[in-house]
C-alpha cells in the first residue's frame, strides 16, 4: 500500500507499462487520418519513434471520431520539419512542427521530461518553465489524466498504457496523473479541464480528482485572462455546456470563471433564459452548424445588464443612458478575469442595445432597426428573451411575421406613432454675399 502510495505521488504508474495489442483494445486498423499515419510513416522510416497520442487515441477507444491528430517522437523538431515539404516550427518555449498534408494539419512534439525538481515554479506551486526534451515514459507522466496518457503505434497497432488509461475509460473514470492537489498547483487550469473532459465525454471525476478542487479553486484567480478566456470558450462551446456549468458549480469552480453567474442563475428569469440559450448552443454545436461566442456570452451576462440598469434608473437615470453604463459597469467586472476580446464586446453591446428598440413597432424606426447588420443576432436574442418569459411573445411573433413580410405587408403592420412629433426648429435665413442691406439699415 506504502509502494503504491509513493507512485501515486510520484506519478509514476501503478502498473508496469501494457502493450495492449489491437485484438484487446479495439481500434481498427486505419482507424487515424491519412494525415496521421503519414507523418508517423515518414518518421519511422527516418529511424524515429512516432505514436499518435492524447485525446485522438481515448475518443477512438469510446468511438468518437477525433477532430485533429497529435504525434509524439523522439526527433527533435530540428530534425522532423525537414522531413515534410510543407511544415512550420511553431511555439517559443516549446517548439513544435506543424505538419501540412492536403487539408490536414498534424502537430508534432518532442518527448518531454517531467522532473518536478527542475521545473520552475511560483510560491503556489504553478509551474512557470519546464520546458526539456525526455523520454516516452517521461512524456506519459507529464500529462494530466490517464485517458489521456495513451499511445498508439500505427505500426503495430498496438496501444501502450502507462498509467492505467484504458482500464479508467473502462471503468467511465477521470483520473489525474499523480497527487492532485500538486498536479492542479502545478497547472489550475487542468481543474477546468477535468470538468469538461468530464461532462464532455460523460466520465465521472474519481473521488480523488475531485477531493481538492473546491479549496483550490481561488488559484484560477492568478491563470492569465487570455488563457482562461480560451479554455471557457472551448468549454462553452463543446456541445455539452450546460452539463459543464452544472458540473462547474458542483466542484465550486464557477466563481472563478464567470464571477456574475451565480447571481444570474439565483434569478429563477435568468435562470430560465441562460439554460436556454446553454441548451441552443450544444444543440447547434452537435449539429455542426455555426456558434457564436460573441451572442452566447452576451446571453450569459444579460440579466446582470438587466439588474445593473433597473437600478440606475431607480436613481433617476434615463433608460438609454442608464443601459449603457450598466453594459460598461458588467463588462468591466467580467474582463478583470476574462479577457474578452473587444470584437466579441462590441457585438455583445450592439445586440443589447438593439433589444429596446424591438419595441417600438411604428414608422421608419422599426424599417431602420431590419436593416441593421446586427439585426438577425439581435433578433435570435429577442426570440431567446421572449422563449424564457421575459417578453410577450406577441412582440417576437410580429417582428418574425414583419421580417418575412413584403413591402406592402410590412407597411401595413406598422402601429401608428405613440411618441410625441418633433417640434421642427426654424432654420433663420443667411443673407447672401453682396446683397443689399435693408431699408432700415440705410
Amino acid at each position: 500500500m506504502i509502494k503504491r502510495f509513493i507512485r501515486r505521488v510520484l506519478g509514476l504508474p501503478s502498473e508496469p507499462m501494457q502493450r495492449v495489442p489491437r485484438e484487446r483494445h479495439g481500434i481498427a486498423r486505419g482507424a487515424i487520418s491519412p494525415g496521421a499515419a503519414k507523418v508517423c510513416s515518414v518518421l519511422r522510416e527516418a529511424g524515429f519513434g512516432a505514436f499518435v497520442v492524447g485525446g485522438a487515441v481515448r475518443d477512438l477507444l469510446l468511438g468518437i471520431a477525433p477532430k485533429d491528430y497529435d504525434i509524439a517522437t523522439d526527433a527533435r523538431p530540428e530534425q522532423v520539419k525537414p522531413l515534410f515539404r510543407r511544415a512550420l516550427l511553431i511555439g517559443r518555449r516549446f517548439r513544435l512542427v506543424h505538419v501540412m498534408l492536403g487539408p490536414e494539419t498534424v502537430e508534432v512534439s518532442t518527448f518531454r521530461a517531467a522532473d518536478p525538481e527542475t521545473a520552475e515554479k511560483d510560491e503556489h506551486g504553478r509551474v512557470l518553465r519546464d520546458n526539456v526534451f525526455g523520454t516516452q515514459a517521461g512524456d506519459a507522466r507529464r500529462r494530466d489524466f490517464t485517458v489521456n496518457a495513451l499511445y498508439y503505434d500505427p505500426a503495430t497497432g498496438e496501444v501502450i498504457d502507462f498509467h492505467g488509461g484504458l482500464a479508467d475509460l473502462k471503468k467511465r473514470v477521470l483520473r489525474v496523473i499523480g497527487d492532485p492537489e500538486t498536479r492542479y498547483r502545478e497547472d489550475p487550469v487542468r481543474m477546468l479541464r477535468a470538468v469538461r473532459l468530464a461532462a464532455k465525454l460523460g466520465l465521472t471525476l474519481d473521488a480523488a480528482t475531485r477531493a481538492p478542487i473546491r479549496k483550490l479553486a481561488p488559484l484560477m484567480e492568478r491563470v492569465p485572462p487570455a488563457r482562461l478566456f480560451d479554455e471557457m470558450l472551448k468549454l462553452l462551446l463543446s456541445g455539452h455546456a450546460s452539463a459543464c456549468l452544472r458540473q462547474l458549480r458542483e466542484v465550486g469552480l464557477h466563481k472563478g470563471l464567470l464571477p456574475l453567474l451565480d447571481v444570474i442563475l439565483e434569478q429563477p428569469l435568468g435562470e430560465r433564459f441562460v439554460t436556454l440559450a446553454l441548451a441552443q448552443t450544444d444543440e447547434r454545436v452537435l449539429a455542426e452548424r455555426p456558434v457564436s461566442p460573441a451572442f452566447l456570452f452576451a446571453a450569459l451576462l444579460w440579466h446582470e445588464v438587466l439588474a445593473a440598469s433597473k437600478a440606475r434608473r431607480a436613481r433617476g437615470e434615463h433608460p438609454i443612458p442608464a443601459l449603457e453604463a450598466a453594459m460598461d459597469e458588467v463588462l468591466d467586472a467580467q474582463c478583470e478575469k476574462l479577457a474578452i476580446t473587444r470584437r466579441l464586446t462590441a457585438t455583445m453591446r450592439e445586440v443589447w442595445t438593439m433589444q429596446p428598440r424591438f419595441e417600438n413597432r411604428s414608422g421608419q424606426r422599426a424599417v431602420r432597426l431590419l436593416e441593421s447588420p446586427r439585426f438577425r443576432m439581435a433578433y435570435d436574442f429577442l426570440a431567446l428573451r421572449a422563449a424564457s418569459g421575459e417578453v410577450p411573445a406577441e412582440l417576437e411573433a410580429w417582428w418574425r411575421a414583419f421580417q418575412g413580410a413584403d413591402a406592402e405587408t410590412r407597411k401595413a403592420m406598422l402601429l401608428p406613432e405613440t411618441a410625441p412629433a418633433k417640434r421642427r426648429r426654424r432654420r433663420r435665413r443667411r443673407k447672401r454675399a453682396g446683397a443689399a442691406e435693408s431699408p432700415a439699415a440705410a
